[in-house]
């Protein structure tokens, strides 16, 4: 006998709170019933119930290569059947640093973790010892994970300090934490001039994705790095989400910015539980065992993560990977806006490597504000109608998709076409 969603999600709501265990997954800010997954080949998965779905989440941007790709799983196979874990060195978790600096010239040494917020977390602690002080810059709209320090809100004016945006996160905390305008160039020179001997870093995503996808532009991240190198602060490049996933040089390759610091994560796992953060030599030497900044991880390096990131990462090194992702994704968010166009809804779209954002507002966002001002309801509508055509985008207005080098021209027509009925009917 077939389960239903609805029963797998009433049953979970028992034993996890709000029956997920990450709460985008609970379809709150979209309504209705989350979905539950069994399996996913390609560009596809289905759920419980045996519908089928095109998939543009891509657990949330890992799977460049798709579901299940087959030397992905291989490999993943392989590493197991040699053991699960070590909780010491090992030759595969060197290969995949020495890989990672060889693409990304800013990164003379890394560290591997489990997850995008232990990056971020450890990142801002090795910059705090490695300046000696307290205060960091974050932007409105910007997420680095569920770091004490990082969730934390604007605070009532320009240049105030920030408040929780959590309970459980101390105020004294997030006192430490200024929160500004992304994009905002005057901002950002004006908080340096009033606190620049305080800051230890400013983080940044270089392309937002929590917020949907919003691009810097580049006299923002220009300005940052010159403030930061002018000031002794430094610069941490939050590219968990951007990359691998926008280009091999990643973002800063596209802004052609040097980070002190980058934040890695989801592409470099393949789909497993991998991250990194790595930067300059004279600050990642700061780390114990070799200084007093202390980070440490018993599943750090863990083997079968480490085998699906290194043979993702071989994999998108061939010629024209990203040439032909980016071309996939842009024929998408062509389309839709094309489809959307023909008639008479507001929408744009945008595109950057793998990544896209679909916005129901008339440009593309340039910051929180903006994102803020988009028809959020009409995106609900949206997302359902398309759900029940068979395709799956994010369940939140706020987040970015994703594009696999698996989707297929037939993929995005078929996607296309069902946007354009959607649209025809009066979203």
């Amino acid at each position: 006998m077939t389960i239903s969603n609805q029963q797998l999600f009433e049953r979970s709501q028992q034993y996890i709170p709000g029956g997920v265990n990450s709460p985008v997954r609970a379809f709150k800010s979209v309504g209705g019933t989350p979905i539950f997954f069994e399996r996913g080949q390609g560009a596809y998965f289905w759920d419980v119930e045996g519908q089928t779905y095109i998939d543009y989440v891509g657990s949330w941007g890992p799977l460049i290569l798709g579901h299940a790709h087959p030397a992905v799983v291989g490999k993943v196979q392989e590493a197991a059947s040699l053991g699960m874990s070590f909780g010491a060195p090992t030759r595969a978790e060197l290969e995949i640093a020495e890989l990672l600096c060889q693409l990304l010239p800013s990164l003379e040494q890394v560290r591997l973790v489990s997850s995008g917020t232990e990056a971020g977390m450890s990142a801002i602690r090795l910059a705090r010892g490695y300046t000696g002080r307290s205060r960091i810059i974050k932007f409105e709209g910007c997420y680095h994970g569920h770091d004490d320090a990082l969730l934390v809100k604007a605070g009532s004016g320009a240049l105030t300090f920030g408040h929780p945006s959590s309970a459980g996160v101390p105020a004294e905390t997030a006192g430490h934490t200024m929160v500004l305008d992304y994009n905002d160039v005057a901002g950002a020179k004006q908080a340096f001039s009033e606190h620049g001997s305080e800051i230890a870093a400013v983080i940044v995503e270089p392309i937002a994705g929590n917020m949907n996808l919003v691009r810097a532009e580049p006299a923002f991240l220009e300005t940052l790095r010159a403030l930061c190198t002018q000031h002794g602060s430094l610069l941490i490049l939050d590219e968990v989400m951007t990359g691998f996933r926008v280009g091999l040089e990643c973002a800063q390759g596209l802004y052609q910015i040097k980070p002190d610091l980058t934040i890695l994560g989801k592409v470099i796992g393949g789909g497993m539980p991998l991250a990194a953060f790595g930067g300059r030599r004279d600050v990642m030497q700061c780390l114990a065992p070799l200084g007093p900044v202390y980070q440490a991880g018993t599943l750090s390096g863990n083997p079968v993560a480490v085998a699906a990131g290194l043979e993702t990462l071989r994999q998108i090194q061939a010629p024209g990977f990203f040439d032909k992702l980016s071309a996939q994704t842009r024929q998408l968010t062509d389309g839709l806006t094309a489809a959307a166009k023909k008639n008479g809804v507001t929408f744009s779209a945008q595109a950057v490597g793998g990544m896209f954002g679909l916005y129901f507002r008339q440009e593309p966002p340039k910051s929180f504000a903006e994102v803020m001002d988009s028809d959020r309801e009409a995106f609900n509508r949206f997302f359902h109608a398309m759900l029940k055509a068979g395709v799956y985008f994010a369940p939140s207005a706020f987040e970015a998709g994703f594009v696999s080098a698996a989707h297929s021209d037939a993929d995005i027509a078929k996607t296309v076409a069902a946007a354009e009925h959607i649209f025809s009917q009066g979203i």
